[in-house]
């Protein structure tokens, strides 16, 4: 009896997720569940890029919903393209020619030849020696640097080098914190395994290299891109935010997306009618990275009104894959924001989740600012943390030795990321797209869209 009641939930049930308690159900049901699921689904939003190339426009699509579903009304957006033209780039409309010695790689048509594709991602894979020399020779080389190091030299990090660009990254990435700062230790606690508590510190010094050599082109709007704008960028990011909150995507796979998309945008060229096509493969690619169960091909293209074919979008993966040449971990603003904000609670007596809830607001506004490329992570996510300190509270200096030394970043460091953010919090240039603000006016966030920070300080930024 019981078992036939489970059957006959899971029929009933508008499912957009397998999850582990559907797992456990027969496949049968499982079956019967998914095949009703264009029936089922609430509300079908679809980006869709007109021919016109003056317009960008989201489409509302009412299907009848079940009783578990609640409905989700987003007005229809009607000429969007000087949405957000109000950036320190000037108009988005002017279109920018492409070099003519520019080698560009087109992703125009619609049967994806795959074979007439060439990225410009080097296949080189660092080969790691078969032979480690003698332990002496190890040891001595040890104590060779350890000398050196007392003498007062800086050391050059020469392995794990790849054309010479790693050597450097270190260095700028890393640089020599002060032993002089009074700062708490939010690694002492090593109760909990998942913290890497032993081996966090050396974690995110290669993750500080890694943000520097996977970083996406900061113009590839000016010096590529002719037929999509900022807007319709910001267009496609805004979209992709609600729809990872309709699947209950994780945020690493949002950030991961929209990283992945910025990559291929800076070193290939994309007709506005495919724009969508590479965000929901970007995403496609991102929840098989990141989720435990992410959604199916089929359901990416329910949510573009099926505009794009399964085929399209496994075509479109074969491109973004090779591209990215399967080398998809990469540190993202919300990777150093958990470390952080972590450092930031270490003042507290009790964590305060409006700080936490704020700064990834902050941080998640910027996915929509193109003009943010130029700022590298783990800036952004110090400076979210900063500016939020600062709204929360001002009768103390936001930026600790705590956050100094675990963050490697200076007050002064920050001061352009930093007032930059407080536009994008203040929205001075009046930006139309509300999905993330919306999301955070919600009382599950504690409203902190709605708080907006005092003028910065001048002293703020001073040694």
């Amino acid at each position: 009896m019981k078992r036939e009641n489970s059957v006959i939930s899971a029929a009933i049930e508008p499912m957009v997720r397998v999850t582990r308690s559907r797992a456990a159900v027969p496949e049968k049901s499982m079956v019967a569940s998914t095949a009703e699921l264009p029936k089922q689904r609430g509300q079908k939003r679809a980006l869709q890029i007109s021919s016109n190339p003056a317009i960008l426009r989201v489409r509302n699509k009412n299907v009848p919903l079940t009783s578990c579903v609640e409905q989700k009304c987003r007005p229809v957006l009607k000429d969007v393209t000087n949405l957000c033209c109000n950036t320190s780039n000037g108009d988005c409309l002017n279109a920018v020619k492409v070099p003519k010695k520019k080698k560009i790689t087109r992703v125009g048509n619609s049967s994806m030849n795959v074979s007439n594709v060439t990225t410009s991602v080097d296949p080189e894979v660092y080969q790691f020696p078969t032979k480690l020399p003698p332990r002496s020779s190890l040891n001595q080389s040890c104590s060779d640097r350890k000398s050196h190091e007392q003498q007062g030299n800086p050391v050059e990090i020469k392995g794990f080098s790849r054309k010479g660009m790693v050597g450097k990254a270190v260095r700028d990435a890393a640089p020599s914190t002060s032993t002089k700062l009074d700062f708490i230790d939010i690694d002492s606690d090593k109760k909990d395994p998942l913290q890497c508590s032993q081996y966090a510190h050396d974690i995110y010094n290669n993750l500080r290299v890694a943000e520097i050599i996977r970083r996406p082109q900061s113009n590839f709007m000016e010096t590529l891109q002719q037929d999509i704008t900022e807007s319709m960028r910001a267009i496609l990011v805004d979209w992709i935010v609600e729809v990872s909150e309709e699947y209950k995507l994780v945020p690493d796979t949002l950030y991961l997306a929209v990283h992945f998309i910025d990559l291929f945008l800076s070193q290939n060229y994309v007709e506005r009618k495919n724009l969508q096509l590479l965000g929901i493969t970007c995403m496609l690619v991102a929840s098989k990275y990141e989720e435990m169960c992410g959604p199916r091909v089929e359901e990416f293209c329910f949510i573009t009104d099926n505009a794009y074919t399964k085929n399209e979008v496994l075509a479109m993966e074969i491109l973004v894959l090779n591209f990215l040449g399967f080398r998809l971990s990469t540190p993202t603003a919300k990777t150093f924001l958990r470390r952080f904000v972590r450092a930031a609670q270490a003042s507290y007596k009790n964590p305060n989740l409006e700080l936490e809830f704020l700064a990834n607001y902050l941080t998640e506004l910027t996915l929509l600012e193109y003009g943010f490329l130029k700022f590298t992570p783990s800036a952004i996510a110090a400076s979210s943390v900063f500016l939020a300190r600062w709204t929360l509270d001002q009768s103390s200096h936001p930026w600790s030795p705590t956050l100094e030394h675990y963050t490697y970043y200076k007050a002064q460091d920050l001061k352009t990321t930093v007032l930059a953010l407080q536009g994008l919090q203040l929205n001075t240039n009046n930006c139309l797209l509300n999905v993330i603000r919306a999301k955070y006016r919600q009382d599950e966030f504690k409203s902190v869209a709605c708080l907006s920070s005092p003028k910065l300080l001048e002293t703020l930024f001073q040694t």
